[in-house]
């Protein structure tokens, strides 16, 4: 006799779940990466804009391009604050992606466990029908006349 589990299908839909949901937060971490690497480039294009604005004002430069100048490190700066608030909002989804993995694995685990409880019963139940059936051969052999 074979085990067969009436709930298999939910068990592998469950891992199905699991695994998808997986995907997603390694998609959500790679994305919050992505975004914190952009921010260190932008961080970096700063500085090496404001190191080329304090050179500049050194030497003579007309004040309009020392403007325009100061006007592209501003836009770079609100460029930094945006990318703050999209790692935030990174963040956010990353976290939302590992409560959904943690509540995914724990539906799995009690699916897992229902079914390696109903094989636990159904071993139990193979055992005692194979020992009932010893314990009844035992049973009729004793019983038998002796025909020495």
């Amino acid at each position: 006799m074979r085990f067969r589990y009436a709930f298999q299908k939910i068990v592998d839909l469950k891992m199905n779940e699991k695994t998808q949901a997986e995907w997603m937060l390694s998609e959500a971490i790679g994305r919050m990466k992505q975004e914190e690497s952009s921010l260190v480039e932008l961080e970096y294009s700063k500085r090496s804009l404001q190191e080329e604005l304090q050179e500049a004002s050194t030497r003579s430069i007309s004040v309009s391009d020392l403007l325009l100048m100061q006007s592209y490190v501003d836009y770079v700066d609100t460029r930094i604050q945006e990318k703050h608030s999209d790692i935030q909002r990174a963040r956010t989804v990353v976290q939302s992606k590992q409560d959904d993995l943690t509540g995914k694995m724990l539906q799995e685990k009690v699916w897992t466990k229902a079914k390696e409880k109903a094989y636990q019963r159904f071993s139990f139940d193979l055992m005692k029908k194979e020992q009932d059936g010893l314990d009844e051969m035992a049973t009729n052999r004793y019983k038998a006349p002796s025909t020495y």
